[in-house]
């Protein structure tokens, strides 16, 4: 399988902290010609470097506004991190070196 990071700068600024949408490509394998969509860069409220929120749907449990991850490890945990680690090395490719891509 093959993918590609786009990483969609936010210009608006809105809202605050969030820096960029980033989408995965699927560009051979099984999923070829489809995308994944949601995650977003953001800026550590600390200021210490960034942060990826992975796609999610809202719900609400007696009042309370939760989110349901779309995006979940089968057995470890850790296996989220490799995505995270992927598209936060494509957001400082993108914004320091103006490219974006990963296979």
């Amino acid at each position: 399988m093959s993918i590609e990071v786009k990483i969609l700068l936010n210009e608006q600024g809105r809202p605050v902290g969030k820096l960029a949408d980033a989408e995965i490509h699927f560009t051979g394998g099984e999923l070829a010609g489809l995308k994944l969509v949601g995650f977003a860069i953001w800026q550590r409220r600390d200021g210490s470097g960034h942060s990826v929120s992975f796609p999610s749907r809202p719900f609400i449990v007696h009042g309370d506004r939760k989110n349901f991850a779309l995006l979940r490890a089968i057995n470890d945990p850790s296996a989220q991190n490799h995505i995270r680690s992927l598209l936060l090395h494509e957001y400082e490719a993108h914004t320091h070196e103006g490219v974006g891509a990963a296979t």
